[in-house]
């Protein structure tokens, strides 16, 4: 095995890891009794609750992350002008898909009366700048990337009209938690992850995928992963303690202990605080110094998942509704309580769901029942691609 594969198989190790655990969230969402609630909330959850969805923070940052790294390794195969070409070109699809294919799996509405716009909705936006910037100059995406990781908080110190053109279009792109966009009467569109915070961490990634060059040592490449890190979440440390800059609110002090310490966890993933990416990519880029070498079983899973992540994203949410309705007939459930006018999901009323300990057990079973089929895509994506860098990553 050769040193160059080792570093994209340790890429593909994390990635894959984050896409098993980011099911976790969206299997509690639909099969949690209290799925719906803010599970990161000190008022109203427990240790268990808190901690199923904060270990899934980890994973979109992460997976962005990821991404622009695996745009620069690509763009290496690829004169200036093609590299470009093909991100803005995969952009466009990620809009679409994100639009039309992962709308109509969250909610089963065929009318689409919510469009939901997420995670994929930034990467494609940010493949599309990414495409534009990185023509014209590696070093300007770095820039851009770093000014927009570090930077974007600044904005929670000024104080911008939002009905003008400029207050609205900071909002849709930077600063929102979440916007929703009437189209018509019956229509809305739901915009839950902000643009610019997401493509700052993609350009970052893009940037750090330098250190993913044939070329680059090893060592060094191990050494600044991890104390880069370590840096970021001893940051994030620091800002949050002393309630610094880095997060749209500062601490609060509930008077009890548990409660201060979940608080000191809760910052912003909407859109996605500098503290926030402190706590996520800091011990992701530890733990992608680590397993450089890591050869075993475990790992060998991982990256099954790990290679064909948009693929297995796309079809989880599938099989996770399929599962959703299944259980809505045979708990007795009839065609009138399809719809719940407070759940943006069909076939998941509000009185739905199980204890948690259960849903652990249905997210096994998800993770389980996708094995095979990306075992099968990622044969099909190695036989049209020769072994380069799959199609279905993003």
């Amino acid at each position: 095995m050769t040193t160059e594969k080792k570093r994209i198989l340790s890429i593909d190790i994390l990635r894959g890891l984050v896409m098993v655990i980011m099911a976790l969230d969206h299997t509690r969402d639909f099969f949690h009794a209290s799925g719906m609630s803010d599970p990161m909330n000190p008022d109203g959850t427990t240790i268990p609750l808190f901690f199923t969805r904060l270990i899934t923070h980890y994973c979109a940052p992460t997976f962005v992350f990821l991404s622009g790294i695996s745009a620069y390794l690509s763009s290496q195969n690829k004169d200036p002008k093609q590299a470009s070409l093909f991100l803005i070109k995969r952009g466009f699809w990620l809009l679409f898909v994100e639009i039309v294919i992962i709308t109509f799996g969250l909610t089963f509405n065929p009318f689409y009366n919510l469009v939901i716009l997420q995670v994929i909705w930034s990467i494609g936006w940010s493949m599309i700048l990414l495409g534009l910037l990185s023509r014209i100059s590696y070093r300007l995406v770095a820039v851009i990337g770093l000014i927009l990781f570090f930077g974007h908080n600044i904005l929670n110190y000024i104080s911008i009209d939002p009905k003008t053109f400029l207050g609205s279009f900071i909002d849709l792109t930077l600063t929102t938690r979440a916007q929703f966009i009437p189209i018509g009467d019956q229509h809305i569109i739901g915009v839950f992850y902000t643009i610019l915070p997401w493509t700052g961490v993609m350009f970052v990634g893009f940037a750090i995928g330098k250190w993913y060059s044939a070329a680059f040592d090893e060592v060094k490449r191990k050494r600044y992963l991890f104390y880069s890190g370590l840096g970021l979440f001893v940051s994030f440390l620091v800002l949050r303690y002393f309630s610094l800059y880095g997060n749209p609110e500062p601490r609060k002090d509930y008077g009890d202990a548990l409660k201060n310490f979940f608080d000191f966890l809760n910052v912003s993933k909407y859109p996605p605080s500098l503290q926030y990416l402190g706590m996520t990519l800091g011990p992701a880029l530890m733990l992608l110094s680590v397993i450089e070498n890591v050869k075993n079983r475990f790992a060998r899973i991982m990256m099954v998942y790990g290679k064909v992540p948009f693929f297995y994203y796309v079809l989880h949410f599938y099989v996770i509704h399929v599962i959703v309705v299944i259980c809505f007939f045979a708990h007795g459930y009839g065609t009138k309580d399809i719809a719940d006018p407070n759940i943006p999901f069909l076939f998941r009323p509000a009185t739905f769901g199980y204890v948690l300990p259960i849903v652990y057990l249905i997210w096994l079973s998800i993770v389980a029942i996708l094995y095979r089929p990306c075992v099968w895509f990622q044969n099909i994506n190695r036989h049209i691609h020769n072994g380069g860098l799959a199609i279905c990553k993003v």
